[in-house]
């Protein structure tokens, strides 16, 4: 079955494949899966999609066939029973393998590593696939965030449009053009470090990308402190008093955002909003300043955005 395009009006429909090993590994499959489903994702799974009397194999051809992707959750064991030929697992790897063979380039399968201590942490028919690792808790959300922009076919860093040759030379020779227009002020990824002269693009600095874009915008106060101002494409900024980094902020609504001008001392932290509703929030770094001897006028600060719209830059 061909996978759903990017943006399409259906959301993506995903069967769970996995074994039961502990109550606490049924328990984090059932916690991914509820997540995906409030985040769109059409998910099919044992634990709410089967009654007693339901036909388990009749469950895994409908739900394996029917599924525009398939979460392959590869533990210890469940690569042990896939390998050996036991059990459901070598049922549904027996679908799955018959349908690589039909298209062995196809991308269906998800391979998501948890709870495996093999040195070939995939089962043999999966080998070659590209996986996602969830072993390392302190990057659940990262790897999170990496598997919902792949099951809506949105890119975390997408591929930037191709732009013109800046060696292609014509007689007479003529130098590499490089770019220095608003291009220049632009960082796609969902967190980072920015540092770049205020002075130019009226001072605008854009993080992130699509629904996740954040037009920034800064002046110079001092050596010690620098406006943060609102701008076209925002909904509304706050300075998050008394919070020390970002990962202190577990309410982005809890601080005031009735100004359009804020000026923030360095170490402090800048809430930003876009019109998709979600946030930003930016820690400034470093100020330097022309005006005081500085040999340019910069900023830098570190940055991230919440995918969730709760607010929350927990980790």
């Amino acid at each position: 079955m061909l996978r759903k395009p990017a943006m399409s009006d259906q959301p993506p429909r995903v069967f769970v494949s996995y074994s039961h090993d502990t109550d606490a590994h049924k328990h984090w499959v059932l916690t991914l899966a509820s997540r995906l489903v409030a985040n769109g994702v059409d998910v099919i799974l044992d634990q709410w999609d089967l009654t007693l009397g339901s036909d388990l194999p009749r469950f895994m051809e409908l739900g394996l066939t029917g599924a525009d992707r398939v979460l392959a959750i590869c533990t210890d064991p469940y690569v042990a029973k896939a390998n050996g030929g036991r059990g459901g697992v070598a049922y549904e790897k027996m679908i799955l393998s018959g349908q690589l063979m039909r298209d062995v380039s196809a991308d269906r399968i998800i391979p998501v590593v948890i709870n495996n201590t093999h040195p070939m942490p995939l089962p043999t028919f999966l080998s070659t696939r590209l996986y996602i690792d969830f072993s390392d808790e302190t990057k659940y959300e990262a790897r999170y965030a990496e598997l919902i922009h792949e099951l809506h076919g949105e890119k975390i860093k997408p591929r930037p449009p191709l732009g013109k040759n800046p060696f292609r030379v014509s007689p007479p020779p003529l130098s590499p053009v490089l770019s220095f227009g608003p291009e220049r002020y632009v960082m796609p990824g969902i967190r980072g470090t920015v540092t770049f002269d205020f002075e130019n693009n009226n001072g605008r600095f854009v993080v992130g990308a699509g629904d996740y874009a954040f037009p920034t915008r800064w002046s110079g106060m001092s050596q010690r402190s620098i406006y943060a101002l609102m701008s076209t494409g925002l909904r509304c900024l706050a300075r998050a008093v008394g919070m020390s980094e970002i990962t202190d902020i577990g309410d982005a609504e809890a601080f005031d955002t009735s100004s359009n001008t804020r000026a923030i001392d360095l170490g402090e932290i800048v809430i930003w909003q876009n019109p998709k509703g979600y946030y930003l929030a930016t820690k400034v770094e470093a100020i330097k300043l022309r005006s005081h001897g500085d040999p340019c006028s910069e900023v830098t600060f570190s940055y991230v955005i919440d995918q969730s719209k709760t607010g929350s830059f927990t980790t």
